[in-house]
């Protein structure tokens, strides 16, 4: 099956080296302009300007007509908790009054408070959940996205929820990459042997999710709250010994809570960084591990300290950009609206924002030779948006655009 879309006004084909882009590469995107994209078997084959392919286009091809909009590669979400039942709309509320995150965790709300709504859902109804937060992000253009456990802290509502991310991924149309997270806050019936759920997560769960891949990364929220910089350690020195990739929840609300540890053991990712210092910065780049950052949460919960973006880049960090969708400190599905919050927040430009959001975060995934650019050999993952110019998926903020969406080739219809 052969396609083409012509009458393309702005191909943003992100095309360049086979690594993750840094500093100026960054506000390289590769605009093609009056382009056409050819795609045979979901793949693309060619990219260019119209003139120049026009006659390369087989009679019998479908064609498809791009009506000089722009398009983009499909957004690539590094970083999300799309499994869970129920809602945190109460603690919203809360927070607004006043509440603090931690102040709510501390009274057993919180990520327990979607535990125990999590471990009493059927493994269907979490399924039937996690697709209707999929769809969201579909509609809004994302077809790839990490999606983590860490709401179930048990080994049965774990396995549950990385069967329902193994689900998803089977239907389509979108791609799912499944993350450990049992390391996500001690569960009530641990409360007093803190221990004890480590040695659970090292020596029984971790084990049996690699034999059965379940998972390709593992994660841990490294801190106050959460666990200790030992204590993730321990959990993923383990995971790194049974054949997981590393990412770590890191630096969200005080310094010298996790990053050092990703640097340490290599991590593909460091994620939120709020607080990272620059030495941190300096140890992430001698590793080669890339910052995830999440504006949606600080966003959410009414924060003002965002990420260090611009030190970052000029550390020679790979940034990418997620959403961290949850109930709780993130309820914000739209990638859309991450690159408005990191050019009005963080102080970067629409290329920087959208490199981060595709190609970059694709890579974090271990992704990069298949998605996040428009080149020859690669997954045909793009979106025809409604207007002309990439800069106009920032500066829109917010607005309820529905662009086409296609994955290996095909128009996604929701």
């Amino acid at each position: 099956m052969q396609t083409a879309i012509v009458n393309i006004g702005q191909l943003v084909t992100l095309s360049g080296p086979a690594s993750p882009r840094t500093g100026a590469g960054l506000n390289d995107l590769a605009i093609i302009e009056d382009a056409a994209m050819l795609i045979e078997h979901g793949r693309i084959t060619e990219t260019g300007k119209y003139s120049e392919l026009k006659s390369k286009i087989p009679p019998i091809a479908t064609i498809i007509d791009a009506e000089n909009r722009c398009i983009t590669p499909g957004f690539v979400d590094a970083h999300t908790h799309l499994v869970f039942a129920g809602n945190r709309a109460a603690e919203f509320e809360q927070r607004i009054a006043g509440a603090t995150y931690q102040q709510i965790a501390a009274a057993g709300g919180g990520i327990l408070h979607t535990v125990a709504l999590t471990r009493a859902a059927t493994e269907d109804e979490l399924l039937a959940s996690a697709r209707r937060h999929r769809d969201w992000m579909l509609r809004s253009g994302t077809t790839t996205l990490e999606v983590k456990s860490g709401y179930g802290l048990d080994h049965e509502t774990e396995l549950k929820m990385l069967r329902v991310i193994r689900r998803l991924n089977d239907e389509g149309p979108a791609r799912i990459v499944p993350t450990l997270l049992a390391a996500h806050t001690v569960p009530p019936e641990y409360k007093d042997r803190r221990a004890d759920y480590v040695r659970f997560i090292t020596y029984e769960l971790i084990p049996e999710v690699a034999t059965a891949e379940l998972a390709q990364y593992c994660d841990a929220f490294c801190d106050d709250h959460a666990f200790t910089v030992d204590e993730c350690r321990t959990v993923l020195t383990s995971a790194k010994k049974h054949g997981l990739k590393l990412r770590i929840h890191a630096e969200q609300f005080r310094s010298g809570t996790g990053a050092d540890l990703a640097a340490e053991l290599s991590a593909a990712t460091a994620d939120h960084l709020e607080t990272a210092a620059e030495e941190t910065l300096q140890h992430l780049r001698a590793t080669g591990t890339q910052p995830v950052l999440l504006p949606g949460s600080v966003f959410a919960l009414s924060r003002t300290q965002y990420p260090p973006a611009r030190k970052m880049i000029e550390a020679g960090l790979a940034i990418v950009l997620a959403t961290d969708f949850n109930p709780g400190s993130s309820p914000v599905p739209s990638m859309p609206f991450m690159l408005s919050l990191a050019c009005l927040q963080m102080g970067l430009s629409p290329a920087e924002a959208l490199t981060a959001a595709t190609i970059n975060a694709a890579h974090s995934l271990g992704l990069g030779g298949e998605i996040g650019s428009l080149e020859a050999g690669k997954q045909a993952e793009f979106v025809i948006h409604e207007f002309t110019d990439y800069r106009e998926l920032a500066y829109f903020i917010a607005a309820p655009m529905r662009p086409r969406v296609f994955v290996k080739g095909r128009e996604v219809t929701l």
